[in-house]
């Protein structure tokens, strides 16, 4: 009867969906390849989000942050949004033509917690990073620091230490 019941459970396993991290919904997110290739084309900047399944502030930064009409409007019209899960497989190319997987790309990144956010130019080059939880405020702020091309003369502490 245990074998029965250890068999049973396993089978169960094998028939669960996956577990993946999701994006905010509302967003056009992409894939980073995609996103790069967007980039490139648009001239836009790159925000790049690094989540995870089970992460309990990626859903509060979801569900509260990325709820905001505000930071959907602004962020869906200033960059090209690529979503990435720091845990993943799945398998992405970079601009040297290199395949990764996107945990790997996250360790190259020294993304080892999440949430992590990226903002790159549309080239791929790191502009900066914000990690943790984020505020409307805080998002809104971040897009002021990088549309106005702040972050080519200053730190973003440096910007936000003037708004103050």
């Amino acid at each position: 009867m245990n074998s029965f019941r250890a068999f049973f459970c396993s089978l169960l396993l094998l028939m669960a969906p996956p577990m993946y991290a999701e994006p905010p919904v509302g967003y056009p997110f992409v894939h980073y390849d995609e996103g790069l290739k967007r980039a490139a084309a648009s001239g836009r900047p790159v925000f790049l989000y690094f989540g995870r399944y089970g992460c309990g502030y990626c859903g509060k930064v979801n569900a509260e942050t990325f709820s905001s009409p505000k930071v959907r409007e602004v962020y869906t019209r200033h960059y090209e949004l690529v979503y990435l899960d720091a845990e993943s497989g799945h398998r992405i190319r970079l601009p040297s033509g290199e395949w990764i997987t996107e945990s790997e790309l996250g360790a190259r990144l020294n993304v080892f917690s999440t949430p992590v956010f990226l903002y790159l130019q549309p080239d791929g080059t790191p502009i900066f990073r914000a990690p943790g939880y984020k505020t409307v405020a805080d998002l809104l702020a971040f897009d002021r620091f990088i549309q106005s091309g702040a972050w080519r003369r200053q730190t973003i502490n440096e910007f936000l230490e003037q708004r103050r």
